[in-house]
Parts: C-alpha cells; structure tokens; sequence
C-alpha cells in the first residue's frame, strides 16, 4: 500500500513536470497576437488545408491497412508469417531523416514529387508499420474463446474482423489514429524536400516560412504557432478519453 507521505510526493512531482511542461505552452497563449492577421498574412488557411488532406489521406490508409494486418498476424496462422512480421517492423526502425533523399529521386523518377501523394504514400507506408505493430497485439489478446465460438457459429474471418472483433478494439483503434494524427500532421522534412509548391505546403512547413519573415514579431509568431497546432489539440481533447483507455488498456501487451 502506498501511504498518504507517497502520494503527496508523486503529486509534488508530477504537479512540477506538469508546470515545467506547460510553461511554454502558457508563455505562448499569453503572448500570441492577432490570430487574423497571422491567418491573413501567413496563408494558414491554405496551408491548414494541405495538412488536412495529407493527413487525412494518411490516417485513413494505414487504419485499414493496419487492422487488416494486424489481424491477419494476430489470429491468422500462415507460411513465412513471422519473417514477414518482421520485414514490416523494419519500417519502426528507419528514420525519416536516413531515406528522405533516395526517396525523393525515386519519386522524382516516377513524377510524384510536388504532389500530394509524395507525403501521403512515404508517411503511410511508415504508419501502418507501426500501426500493424500495435493492432497486432491487440489481436493477440483477444482471448481464444471468442474466436473458437463465432467459428463454429458459422462466422467468417471478415465478418469474425468486423463485428466481433473490431468492435472490441475500438480503443486500440482510436489510440493509433491520435498517434498517427500528431505524428503526420506535424512531419516537417518530408514536405520540406518533396513540395516546392506554396499551396502544397503543410501548416508545418507553412509556419517555418512564416517564421523567417517575423523573426521580430513575437506575438505574430505565437499567433501562427497556436493556429497550427489547435487541429492537433483539438483531435487530442475530442478523443483523450478512447485515448487513454487504450494506452492504458494493454493495447500493446503480447
């Protein structure tokens, strides 16, 4: 048992990470300016679109690619089933930053560069790599008998996937959309070297031009970063609760 002296001191301590995590995020909001003027003179409205197609695109791609994966490793058996499990975790351990060049003269090669699509394929590709990671544990977890039971009721894998055990996983699920979200929505080396176009760059991207034409004005500066990132709050806020419940539920156990 934890006794009363304990806790006093793990609230201490997390109330002072807290305080040391939110102070810039206080220091920002205070300190914003003009949130119309920072939307008219930096174009945000045209770079808050870009990022929302390109993370549309991405969060949608590697949720379906991902479920369908992460059940097939979870609860399906097949030939060469672990090498392959492997060869797509190989996605969880390169950086962005080791293929971003050859990725970009092979892209350039097939003319997809300056296009949406040269952010969406490369950022789901890496998603659904993590994503086929965490919804097979998940699938591992379920437990044996509930499987057993729809089979022998006569249910398909597919109908088995979709109304028995996806529901069940709707946590795991929404916890890997919110991850993906944060994660695509704030990739900046990507459109960085992939989009010359100005009405193809991400909020991201968009707010570092920004920036280097008001590297005086702070309260400008602050104004565009919070524009950028409330979609990314905003997400976070709308679905904190199925957030937590699937980090917390062992969405990764197994």
């Amino acid at each position: 048992m934890i006794d009363r002296r304990e806790q006093v001191a793990a609230h201490l301590v997390l109330g002072a990470f807290a305080v040391i995590a939110l102070a810039p995020v206080v220091r920002i909001v205070l300190g914003a300016g003009s949130l119309g003027a920072a939307w008219e003179e930096g174009s945000f409205g045209t770079y808050l679109r870009s990022s929302a197609i390109v993370t549309g695109a991405v969060v949608a791609i590697s949720t379906v690619l991902s479920v369908l994966a992460g059940y097939a490793f979870g609860l399906m058996r097949f030939r060469g089933e672990q090498m392959l499990f492997y060869a797509i975790l190989l996605g969880l351990t390169i950086p962005m930053e080791a293929i971003v060049v050859p990725l970009y003269y092979d892209l350039r090669d097939v003319g997809l560069t300056d296009t949406y699509w040269a952010l969406i394929l490369p950022q789901a590709a890496l998603s659904t790599a993590f994503g086929t990671f965490w919804m097979r544990a998940f699938f591992r977890s379920v437990p044996r008998s509930l499987i057993e039971a729809a089979r022998l009721d006569g249910s398909s894998s597919w109908m088995t996937l979709w109304r028995i055990v996806l529901p069940l996983g709707r946590p795991a699920v929404l916890t890997m959309v919110v991850l993906v979200f944060m994660w695509t929505w704030n990739e900046f080396l990507l459109a960085l070297v992939m989009v010359a176009d100005e009405s193809l760059r991400t909020a991201p991207l968009g707010l570092a031009f920004f920036q280097g034409r008001n590297t005086s004005d702070e309260a400008l500066l602050a104004a565009g970063a919070l524009i950028v990132a409330a979609p990314v709050v905003v997400v976070y806020l709308f679905l904190q609760r199925h957030f937590i419940r699937g980090m917390l539920g062992g969405a990764v156990k197994g």
